[in-house]
C-alpha cells in the first residue's frame, strides 16, 4: 500500500468451463511480464495470478494487478500499450478477460 493508502487493485478474471483452453504456463511466465513491463512505467506496481486447485466449470484464473492510484489505472488501461497487452490474450486462451476493482471492506 501506498504512504497515502490510495493503491487500487484490479481482478482480470477468466471464466469458462473446466475444459477450456487456458495456457497457464503462457500466462506466468510471459503475459503477466509482458503487463508488468508495460504498465509500470503508468502505475502498475505488481501483478500476481491465481488458479483453482482442481479443475471446474467457472473461475479459471484471476489476475490481481495493483496499482498506485486511480490515476495509474486509467493511464495504463488508456495507453498505447494496452493494445498490445490485449493482443496477448489470444496466445493463451479463448476466454474474455473481465475487469472488477476491488473493494477494501
Amino acid at each position: 500500500m501506498s504512504a497515502t493508502g490510495d493503491t487500487v487493485t484490479i481482478h482480470v478474471t477468466y471464466t469458462g468451463e473446466a475444459h477450456a483452453r487456458f495456457d497457464r504456463a503462457w500466462y506466468v511466465e510471459r503475459h503477466l511480464p509482458l503487463v508488468l513491463r508495460l504498465w509500470s512505467r503508468y502505475g502498475l506496481l505488481r501483478v500476481a495470478a491465481f488458479f483453482p486447485a482442481v479443475a471446474q466449470d467457472g473461475t479459471q484464473a484471476v489476475c490481481e494487478c495493483t496499482f498506485r492510484d486511480a490515476a495509474a489505472v486509467a493511464a495504463a488501461f488508456g495507453s498505447p500499450e494496452s493494445a498490445e497487452v490485449m493482443a496477448d490474450v489470444a496466445n493463451f486462451t479463448d476466454m474474455t478477460p473481465r475487469r472488477t476493482r476491488a473493494a477494501a471492506i
